[in-house]
């Protein structure tokens, strides 16, 4: 019975409520009770509701729209903490206008006092080629040159701000930024973790824009230049030798001025600079890492484990100096089985009786020839006996 007589007192207590909110809580002229901010709310109908996502999307809604208009559209009543809420509201809406506004003038200057400063400096680089009156040709490749260094760092002199570090934190600055990209070069793929924590400590970034001449064949190698973007045309004429052209393409991860480390590894080197036995040009805008040659040189005195075969015969194969020369021996190698093959013909006919005027004019070809190829070898055989290998 209690339990029947409990759920009648709550049937009957909901009737009693449900005819006081409909007598006393109605919004409009005819109403009691003044809602002031909140009703808007009131008259919507979502404080009946029993859907919490429209509940939770419609107060979303309110307070973003009352902060970004400082409060403007509310209309309190008398109730002191309704009005103190209504000034807090527009007090936080006026504070994140002036903070969103204070970060877009933060922003602005910052770009605008780099533009003034690349502004400045181009306007003095206009009237230095002036008044040296260089060439369109030169003045467009300078010009070219600074738009794309300004592209890539954005004014910021990178390599300055990284020295002036402390030097554990520029080793791990230097470490995130270049070791996965040392990684990918072929050559440092099976070396040791100190090892490339010493190479990309000492790298420095370098661009090369379209058509600029990294290195030219007998100019001394100043660095080795490990390639993160572009391509790079290498062409060797093995120092001028007629008739001989070699090229080939390089591209990310690829690496040029091989000569500076096999300089390195060779105890008994000079001192001066190895020179080039390649000319490096820039087909396109080029990102690279330079390695110079007194960090070479440091390199290979310090870390032994650059010195072993297996890192030696991992450099021979990907060097283009040492492709050319492979492909000079096999070439030479070639020649000397052809000029075999013809002069056992041409001895096989000499003994048959069938020598002819043409079979001798072609032994002395070969044999004019002979002279030339043979120069050829000795040169191939000097070039790898430099290198410290015997073909």
């Amino acid at each position: 019975m209690r339990e029947g007589e409990g759920q009648i007192d709550m049937v009957a207590w909901r009737k009693i409520t449900q005819e006081v909110l409909e007598k006393n809580c109605v919004v409009g002229n005819g109403s009691p009770f003044n809602y002031g901010i909140y009703e808007k709310a009131v008259s919507s109908g979502v404080v009946d509701s029993n859907n919490f996502i429209s509940k939770y999307c419609y107060c979303l809604w309110w307070g973003l729209q009352n902060l970004s208009t400082l409060g403007q559209g509310l209309q309190t009543s008398t109730y002191p903490l309704e009005v103190l809420f209504s000034i807090a509201l527009a007090i936080l809406g006026l504070l994140l206008f002036a903070l969103l506004i204070g970060n877009m003038q933060t922003y602005l200057q910052s770009i605008t006092v780099r533009l003034e400063e690349m502004r400045i400096k181009r306007s003095d680089s206009e009237q230095w080629m002036h008044h040296r009156v260089l060439p369109p040709q030169l003045r467009e490749r300078v010009r070219r040159y600074e738009q794309y260094k300004w592209l890539e760092t954005r004014g910021v002199d990178e390599e300055g701000l990284v020295q002036n570090l402390p030097k554990d934190l520029r080793r791990e600055i230097k470490r995130h930024l270049c070791m996965n990209l040392v990684r990918k070069v072929p050559l440092f793929a099976n070396i040791d973790e100190r090892l490339l924590d010493a190479i990309c400590e000492r790298l420095k970034p370098s661009l090369y824009t379209k058509d600029t001449y990294v290195v030219r064949e007998g100019d001394p190698t100043v660095e080795m230049l490990f390639i993160i973007r572009g391509q790079l045309e290498s062409v060797t004429t093995d120092g001028g030798r007629s008739g001989f052209l070699n090229t080939g393409i390089l591209q990310e991860s690829d690496f040029c001025g091989e000569e500076l480390l096999t300089w390195a590894l060779d105890p008994k080197a000079c001192s001066n600079l190895p020179p080039s036995t390649r000319t490096v040009k820039a087909l396109t805008d080029v990102e690279a890492f330079a390695l110079i040659a007194d960090e070479v040189k440091f390199i290979t005195t310090q870390f032994k484990r650059i010195h072993s075969r297996q890192v030696q015969h991992t450099f021979r194969f990907y060097s283009q100096q040492w492709r050319t020369w492979a492909a000079i021996f096999i070439q030479a190698a070639w020649r000397r089985h052809v000029k075999r093959k013809i002069i056992q013909v041409v001895s096989s006919s000499d003994v048959n009786g069938d020598y002819d005027g043409e079979e001798e004019n072609e032994a002395a070809m070969i044999s004019m020839n002979d002279e030339e190829y043979d120069h050829d070898d000795d040169e191939t055989t000097a070039l790898l006996n430099y290198s410290g290998q015997s073909i």
